[in-house]
């Protein structure tokens, strides 16, 4: 999968005019094998412990069809009351992709929170170029999110 990302991206630095395919089919970032959403991290901890913190099994819920982990159940009430808030933007796809016209899965170890929202980023070099200046990667990837999710699978 990761190949295939690789090959996109390459394919839309060369043809910027050819269409580009989703290289994930989640519209929640998701691990195939376990159905965890973001590996299993506590998506709350990113807020209330500025860190990317493992969730526990006995803190589970369900969103969005995929569950989600976390580290206490405060985390797990906060998140149910209100996952448009401490969900992953964008699905958990990397924003630096979306402005390329790929989406490709954020890596829940790099992160950010901006403007009260959670970012993830595939790799540290994206989430450094996106604090540079995360106005202009945030408008860009906002108006290219709603085609790229609708090529996602539900």
């Amino acid at each position: 999968m990761a190949f295939f990302g690789l090959l996109a991206g390459i394919l839309a630095a060369i043809w910027p005019s050819l269409p580009v395919q989703a290289t994930t089919t989640e519209r929640v970032v998701t691990n195939r094998y376990s159905g965890l959403a973001i590996e299993g991290f506590d998506p709350v901890a990113y807020f209330t412990d500025a860190a990317a913190t493992q969730g526990r099994p006995e803190f589970e819920a369900a969103e969005n069809g995929v569950v989600w982990r976390f580290r206490n159940e405060g985390n797990r009430a906060s998140f149910v009351a209100h996952p448009e808030i401490y969900g992953p933007q964008f699905g958990g796809y990397d924003p630096t992709d979306l402005v390329r016209g790929v989406t490709c899965a954020g890596n829940p170890r790099f992160w950010a929170v901006v403007g009260n929202r959670l970012y993830l980023f595939n790799r540290e070099r994206s989430r450094d170029a996106f604090a540079a200046d995360p106005a202009r990667f945030l408008k860009e990837a906002a108006a290219r999110w709603p085609e790229l999710e609708d090529n996602l699978a539900q």
